[in-house]
């Protein structure tokens, strides 16, 4: 894959998390560049979806910084960096029930993205299109099946404008049909130049769209680089016992 060569438009040093007595992340240090694909992945437990809300503002760290775009926002909490342009999805989507598919989206381009008027609706029309459920527009929420709930996931957080996207196991649960369809359009949201960060169990499916790989274990990076490289690393093989490993090597 292309190599990535600019200034990371998000980083994060130094990163702690600690709960108490039980410390979660250890001095993590990560970045992703502009138009840059970063797939995480780690056994459970690693600290994966720690680190990541720790750069959508919704963790606060105990201790590091996050800069984005040249500024530090480690203070700000996620309301502010989803209007500044990072979102985020969740493992399990989580859309207002009461209201149809593009109602919620509307509510996202207003409220993730600071946007009123035309303009929402312009936003909430283009991350239909982009996420390719137009067609469900009226739909209400309640009656999308799995892989419907994940593309309105996946279009709440692109009708906010985002220049970074941090995606959580969006494929948990899908067909493998299911799973090539989430992946074209994760590869198309890549070749528009936006930056993405995927946190996946699935290996297969993150390696054909990501560009760098970063492997955590026991709230630590043990191994980043090119995917291939990480993915041969005994370290990687260890801390993975080879359960994953053997389905994609």
């Amino acid at each position: 894959m292309m190599t990535i060569l600019s200034t990371p438009v998000i980083t994060g040093s130094g990163i702690d998390k600690h709960y108490g007595a039980f410390q979660v992340l250890h001095g993590v240090d990560f970045s992703a560049n502009k138009g840059e694909a970063v797939g995480i992945v780690g056994p459970n437990g690693a600290g994966k979806t720690t680190l990541f809300g720790v750069l959508a503002g919704a963790t606060a760290p105990s201790a590091g910084s996050v800069i984005y775009q040249g500024e530090d926002i480690t203070t700000t909490n996620a309301a502010q960096r989803c209007h500044a342009g990072i979102a985020r999805t969740h493992q399990v989507p989580r859309p207002f029930l009461g209201m149809t598919v593009f109602e919620n989206l509307l509510t996202a381009a207003q409220n993730g993205a600071g946007l009123s008027g035309d303009d929402a609706e312009k936003y909430a029309v283009h991350a239909l299109q982009q996420a390719d459920i137009a067609h469900l527009a009226n739909r209400p929420t309640s009656a999308l099946g799995l892989l419907d709930r994940k593309r309105l996931e996946l279009a709440r957080a692109l009708a906010t404008a985002p220049k970074v996207l941090l995606l959580d196991e969006i494929g948990g649960g899908l067909t493998e049909g299911e799973l090539h369809q989430l992946i074209a359009l994760i590869s198309e949201l890549k070749a528009d130049g936006l930056t993405i960060i995927w946190i996946e169990h699935i290996l297969h499916a993150l390696l054909k769209v990501i560009d760098r790989l970063v492997c955590m274990s026991e709230g630590r990076v043990i191994a980043e680089g090119a995917p291939s490289d990480v993915m041969n690393n005994p370290d990687v093989m260890k801390a993975y016992l080879g359960s994953e490993l053997e389905k994609v090597l």
